[in-house]
């Protein structure tokens, strides 16, 4: 018998993980998407996967998520700003036993997902890449996924295996853990430094690494996310500052999705990455001046598209 499983948001992420294990026999994928021409294409021409994979996957797609049947699994790869609208539409697809993964950025995607569906699972995933064209997905970095029990919920780790063993059978690297917020802080600390400061000064990657006054910002602001960590006794699961240099030393030049946002004028995530580190710096009495300054120049900058008076 088939495992069902919904992808919630078909967009790069979601484009790579689905795909991947849609070429598994034993699994049904079903993908959900606002974007109609890009479900269209996936649905007419299949699902193509191109850069450090290269193949095309058919599944199912829709923008009509009453046209989804119910999935024991979930995975969510929306952009969380859309998290609750996602989760609202699709919650019906999950039963008491469902288990959804978020595999998004930042943190309190998965205190979202919990109001609305019985089990949820902490994800943090490395790959990186963006949509060519409708049906199309460019898997621009490969890397690592650490998923784990999102604790409130009670998630059986069971479930949480089922969903990696799955993965890692479609191709993919995916760690099960019992806790995986040192690895969501990991990469949440990462992402606080690199992709706020490229937003603003619209440099890629490697160029804001390797110049001194920004890679400097990156080292401070990385410096300020530990701390609130450490308040919170998280240990990490590795050292931001190496993924940072990982991410300069890959090829191509590479733009930090919040970059990407700002380039189509589109919300950023900043609320669910600085702007966490700085309330939960505030929670515990930690300093996080810089992350919260830079909170305030993106979300300045994202008003400034709306010409205030």
């Amino acid at each position: 018998m088939s495992v069902k499983i919904c992808i919630v948001g078909c967009g790069a992420i979601g484009s790579i993980f689905g795909a991947h294990l849609a070429r598994l026999e034993d699994v049904e994928v079903h993908a959900y998407d606002v974007w109609k021409e890009h479900t269209r294409a996936i649905n007419e021409q299949g699902l193509r996967i191109s850069g450090a994979a290269d193949f095309t996957a058919r599944l199912h797609a829709t923008s009509d998520p009453r046209q989804i049947p119910a999935c024991e699994l979930g995975i969510v790869a929306t952009k969380s700003t859309h998290t609750r609208a996602a989760i609202e539409q699709t919650a019906h697809i999950f039963g008491e036993d469902s288990a959804v993964c978020s595999v998004q950025n930042g943190i309190g995607n998965e205190e979202i997902l919990a109001q609305h569906v019985r089990y949820v699972v902490r994800g943090t995933t490395f790959p990186a890449g963006h949509v060519a064209e409708p049906g199309h997905a460019g898997f621009d970095i490969n890397g690592d996924t650490w998923i784990g029990p999102f604790e409130p919920t009670n998630t059986p780790y069971a479930r949480v295996e089922q969903l990696a063993e799955l993965l890692n059978r479609a191709g993919l690297h995916v760690i099960p853990l019992h806790d995986a917020r040192g690895a969501q802080w990991t990469k949440l600390i990462f992402n606080a430094s690199t992709n706020p400061v490229g937003a603003l000064t619209l440099l890629h990657h490697g160029a804001a690494t390797r110049f001194p006054p920004t890679g400097a910002l990156f080292s401070a602001l990385i410096a300020e996310g530990e701390a609130v960590a450490k308040a919170l006794e998280i240990e990490l699961h590795g050292d931001p500052r190496a993924l940072v240099q990982k991410g300069a030393n890959a090829p191509g030049k590479h733009k930090a999705s919040m970059l990407q946002d700002i380039l189509a004028k589109r919300q950023t995530e900043v609320d669910f990455m600085n702007g966490a580190i700085a309330d939960w710096g505030e929670k515990m009495g930690v300093p996080t001046p810089l992350n919260r300054a830079l909170w305030q120049l993106t979300k300045g900058l994202e008003h400034s598209w709306t010409d205030p008076a």
